[in-house]
Formats: structure tokens, sequence, C-alpha cells
């Protein structure tokens, strides 16, 4: 997932302490770094809130390091889904020697964030930044909770082709590394699965008027419309689309895989098809116990997609941790690749040589009714 901008939010989250801070005690703090503010704030404070119920499980269970008593803590920055800002929030970290850092949110912003915790040596786990070229650098810091845009595009490419049974589509992207990057992996895929790529075009993560890219797919009439962005530009776009008449079936990948998309685009939502890194959380191990955790600790109403892989991204970073009996970040990393935690997102968490996830699953939804409901999940080889 990906992308956006405003002004830097930096707040200290200490859960509920069962352990006093005294001489003894360790005190290990996770950085957790994504838009706090701004239109994509309901996914980063979604993220901070799993970082907070793992931060309070571990409290709660006097999890310690070698024997010896742990404070956990959470520092939260909003880095605005502006890779200028990310870089900033990352360097703070850096210079405050967190323990590690979940985080990203946005590939725009995880992508050059990920350069300076590796030159730092600082483990970072990503909830929801899906650009396959953040784990193509070769970062030993780097890891991802879930399915990458390869999986995700393709998977959507062959459900149109395949499933849906489409011919023509027209593909458009916001101008964002992710937005990009989802866009290509699916045309390349649709052309491969024999659908025709009509029209390509590009808008931005701050437009708001699509009428003119709008009115010149309407004229090649393509059966499908793939965006590449978020949801806070689909919105919009579909009630323009509506407006303008435009009958083609929409689809796009998790930067709009969220109720949030229905509260901005109404009743045009229906029918949208949207695809996201993971199952369902009825369908995880653990998902709906901690589904009713979440919603009794924050409300119904603040629950997104990526807080579950936030929680349990936190948990293999503690996990390391004890396991190397150690919280210095260049001693634990070695022992988060093959931490084989079973999470609430999936069991067995463990990733590959570039920080892939091993064996992921990506799911696919459509909106019926302003609801989301699971149409397939697929599993990643």
């Amino acid at each position: 997932m990906n992308t956006l901008h405003r002004c830097a939010l930096s707040v200290l989250l200490v859960a509920t302490a069962a352990v006093p801070a005294t001489a003894a005690t360790t005190v290990v703090t996770i950085g957790t770094a994504g838009p706090l503010t701004g239109p994509q704030s309901a996914y980063g404070q979604d993220a901070v809130n799993g970082v907070i119920l793992a931060i309070k499980t571990l409290n709660a269970e006097h999890a310690e390091i070698d024997g010896k008593p742990v404070l956990w803590t959470d520092d939260a920055e909003d880095d605005q889904a502006d890779p200028q800002q990310a870089t900033v929030v990352a360097q703070k970290f850096v210079d405050e020697k967190v323990n590690g850092v979940v985080g990203h949110l946005d590939s725009g912003c995880t992508y050059p964030a990920s350069r300076i915790y590796d030159r730092a040596g600082i483990p970072e786990i990503t909830p929801s930044s899906t650009d396959p070229k953040i784990a193509q650098q070769g970062f030993k810091t780097f890891f991802r909770m879930l399915a990458n845009d390869d999986a995700i595009g393709a998977g959507l490419a062959q459900y149109a082709a395949h499933t849906l049974h489409l011919k023509t589509v027209a593909v458009v992207d916001d101008g964002t590394a992710y937005g990009q990057g989802i866009a290509k992996v699916f045309s390349a895929d649709a052309k491969k699965d024999g659908l025709r790529v009509v029209d390509r075009e590009h808008t931005s993560d701050h437009a708001t008027d699509f009428s003119a890219i709008l009115t010149k797919i309407k004229a090649d009439h393509p059966a499908l419309i793939f965006y590449g962005g978020a949801y806070t530009q689909a919105g919009p776009m579909l009630r323009q689309m509506q407006q303008l008449g435009i009958k083609s079936r929409f689809m796009g990948g998790d930067g709009i895989c969220t109720s949030e998309l229905a509260k901005l685009a109404g009743a045009a939502v229906n029918g949208v098809i949207c695809a996201e890194g993971g199952a369902p959380l009825k369908d995880m191990q653990g998902g709906l116990a901690w589904k009713a955790r979440y919603v009794k600790a924050f409300g119904a109403g603040a629950l997104q997609p990526f807080s579950s892989y936030a929680y349990d991204a936190t948990m293999v970073l503690a996990q390391a941790m004890m396991k190397a009996k150690s919280s210095d970040p260049k001693v634990y990393l070695p022992f988060i690749r093959n931490i084989d935690y079973d999470g609430v997102t999936k069991k067995h968490i463990r990733f590959t040589a570039t920080g892939e996830l091993v064996h992921p699953v990506i799911t696919l939804s459509q909106f019926e009714g302003g609801l989301k409901a699971p149409l397939a999940v697929e599993s990643v080889q």
C-alpha cells in the first residue's frame, strides 16, 4: 500500500505498564511510522492501534529478555505518507536508538526509509507496503508481513480474464511508487492473460477531479478500469464515473480495499473488486478473537486492514529479542528470519532471504450493498 503529505506528529505511547520502571528494568521502544494526519490517517492510526495492543500484551505477560524485566513502549511518528518526511522520521528513530520499527505503511515511504534503517542495523517490518522493489534492494533489516504487488496484481489480472472473462481494460495510476508499481504489474499480467489495455492514464494522489481522464476512457469503452492508488482518490473517481454514465467494472489493489472507500464512493462502490495481501480476519487462525479485542479497545469504526499485521510485526520483533536474549538490534536481527512465530495473521511466520513472507496469501473481495465481502483466498508460492 502507498502515498501523501502534511506535518510531523510524535507521541510516545506506553501501554498500561504491568511492569514498573526500575533501575533493573530494560526499556524497549518500538518505533511506528505511518500517516497519522491527512486523508490516510485511518490506515495509520489503525496500524498504531495494532502495535499498542501488542505492547499491552507484552507488558501484561511480563515478557522478559534474558530473565530481566522489560517495559515495552511504542513511539508513533507521523510520516504524512510523504517520502521526504519518512526519511526524517527514520533518522529520528535511528538517533533515538529505537529497538525496532513497525512501518512504514506506504511503499513510497518505506522505500527510502529502509536504506536508513539498514545503515543503522535496525530491523524494520512493514505491515502494509507491497512494492516488490523494497525487498529487491537486498537489505537484511527489511521484512514484509504480507504478499507483495506482484502477487496482488497478478491475482487481479487472472480473476478479470479467467473468472469475469473481460477482454479490455483501461489502467490508471496515482503517480506514487505504490500506484505505478501495482498498475505496471497488473498491466503486464493482464496482457499475458489475454486482456487488451486500451488506455493508460496517470493522475496524482492529490487529485479530486478526474473528468478529463474519465471522458477519454469512456470513449474507449473498456470493460474494466483498473486503478493503482488509494481509496482517497478511488472514491471520488467512482462517483464521477457514475455521473458520466460509465458502466465499466472497477478494480484495484489493497490501497482501495477498505470500508473507507464505501464512505467516499457511496452507491458507486457496489461491484468494485479489490485484492489485498493476507486473509480476511475470519479466516486467520486468531482473527476473530483478536478482532473482538481490537473493537473493545478502539471501536468497530477504527478497524482497518493493517492493524493485525502491525500487531504480529511487533510480536515478531519481541519474540526475536527474547530468543536472542538481547534487545540490541544487531544481536537479535538474525533471529527474525526463521522466527516461526504463530501469530494472529498466520501460523509459522517466517521470511525469505529478501525479507518476503514465506507462503503469503491474497484475498479478492467485492463491494455489495456498501460492504466488502471476500470472493476468494489464494495461496502464493
